[in-house]
């Protein structure tokens, strides 16, 4: 997060009135929830661990057991469970 002078950015009659609220203040000012990314979308991770279940899936409906993909996948039982008895992402 970078420090920016509000006189730098902010018209006068808007600076005054948040003056008003936080004198002298430092106030954190959020992205609009549109630009906010969700968990994992810029390392991969995201893509990944659906690409990954999206395989587990696909092996258990072709007849593996829970406790083969678990060793396979290096998951809990309750792991793999819980992604082949889930909605589909």
């Amino acid at each position: 997060m970078q420090y920016v002078n509000a006189e730098m950015v902010f018209p006068e009659e808007l600076l005054k009135e948040i003056q008003k609220y936080i004198p002298g203040g430092m106030v954190y000012i959020p992205k609009p929830e549109e630009l906010h990314r969700k968990w994992g979308e810029k390392s991969g991770n995201r893509l990944y661990l659906n690409d990954r279940n999206q395989d587990i899936r696909r092996q258990f409906t072709a007849g593996a057991t829970i406790e083969q993909l678990a060793e396979q996948f290096h998951l809990s039982f309750d792991s793999i469970k819980r992604i082949v008895y889930s909605k589909k992402e």
